[in-house]
């Protein structure tokens, strides 16, 4: 799981174009929206996009959207319990 932290820490970074930010001062806990990293609704499209080429996955309801995109580690957790 610590592994896919930091890949998807880097990839966060590729996809969204925060070359401001190093991997290591993401923290995985910390919110990807609002007062966390500070993240739109545009990232959160790019971030399903990331899942779905990177990782195969899709997040089949709308509505759990914010609970699996709420940080680094929320997202770690979807694909390591969806990845096939």
């Amino acid at each position: 799981m610590k592994e896919l932290i930091e890949e998807l820490k880097v990839k966060l970074i590729e996809q969204l174009n925060l070359e401001e930010i190093e991997p290591d001062e993401i923290d995985e806990k910390e919110s990807l929206f609002g007062d966390g990293l500070g993240l739109d609704s545009i990232d959160a499209l790019e971030i399903i996009v990331l899942l779905e080429k990177e990782y195969g996955l899709k997040i089949e309801k709308p509505e759990d959207g914010k609970s699996i995109m709420f940080s680094v580690e929320t997202l770690a957790k979807f694909i390591t319990e969806n990845r096939a």
